[in-house]
């Protein structure tokens, strides 16, 4: 029912990006999006895998990428910031534009809704943005990482540890992040939103959801994941979640299926 192909493009600095574009293995493309993962993650989590496979199987083609340094892609990540995440998204959709079709849907998981709250006025053919699990400020992240402040302010650098792995980060890491003015940032958006997110969450609490909802201008709607954790690694959770997004972004993205959904009766009316 799906194909996932594999891929590769450059972002601004010539960085190649890996990417998977999951798509309809029969039958029409009706849309496309591209999914954007959390801080540190990359484009293979299982919960991004189940939710991009889901929408594909709607007929919305899903293509995820790692973010600069991280995962399959090239470059340095401790060079990156939230910025580059911004440009990293707008390149894939530049990408996308040029060998297949504009995007129209944009989807992040945590840190990557949030970077999909700006990226998304900067891409003209964006209709609808989905968060999932998303902080409402870049903010959160930088307040994580309180403990390596002084090291930063020391040295330039400091190298953080998240599971089992170790990464590098530099000061302007943090001073992007704490740049962003958050309720600027996301009553910027023009486009239909929908907020996804867990009330379990222990990563990025419920109560950011809210911070985005109020922020954010109409149409706008927001789904509890209930049993959900933060990487809704139960199978069952993401694929909700995608049923949930095509459900919902199907009357942004494809105006003409509700359309036919009308009785003609109610169309001539």
């Amino acid at each position: 029912m799906v194909r996932s192909v594999k891929l590769e493009f450059s972002n601004k600095r010539g960085d190649r990006l890996a990417a998977i574009l999951d798509r309809p293995a029969r039958g029409e493309t009706l849309a496309y999006g591209i999914f954007s993962h959390c801080f540190t993650c990359n484009k293979n989590y299982k919960g991004i895998r189940h939710i991009c496979r889901a929408l594909a199987q709607q007929g919305v083609a899903v293509l995820r990428f790692d973010f600069t340094g991280l995962g399959e892609s090239g470059g340095d990540f401790s060079a990156t910031n939230f910025s580059s995440n911004i440009e990293d998204i707008v390149a894939a959709a530049a990408f996308l534009e040029q060998d297949y079709s504009p995007p129209g849907l944009l989807i992040g998981h945590s840190l990557g809704g949030t970077a999909m709250l700006v990226a998304a006025q900067r891409i003209a053919t964006t209709k609808a943005v989905v968060t999932i699990a998303s902080p409402g400020s870049p903010g959160h992240v930088a307040d994580h990482l309180v403990v390596h402040r002084e090291q930063l302010e020391k040295t330039g650098e400091a190298t953080i540890h998240i599971g089992e792995m170790a990464y590098r980060i530099r000061k302007h890491f943090l001073e992007d992040l704490e740049s962003y003015d958050a309720d600027k940032m996301i009553s910027g958006l023009d486009c239909a939103l929908l907020i996804l997110h867990s009330p379990l969450d222990k990563t990025v609490s419920i109560e950011h959801a809210g911070r985005i909802f109020s922020a954010a201008r109409h149409p706008k709607s927001f789904i509890s994941l209930a049993q959900a954790d933060h990487l809704l690694t139960r199978e069952p959770d993401a694929q909700y979640a995608g049923a949930v997004i095509f459900a919902w972004a199907r009357h942004y993205l494809i105006p003409t299926a509700v359309d036919n959904d009308i009785p003609s009766e109610r169309r001539r009316g």
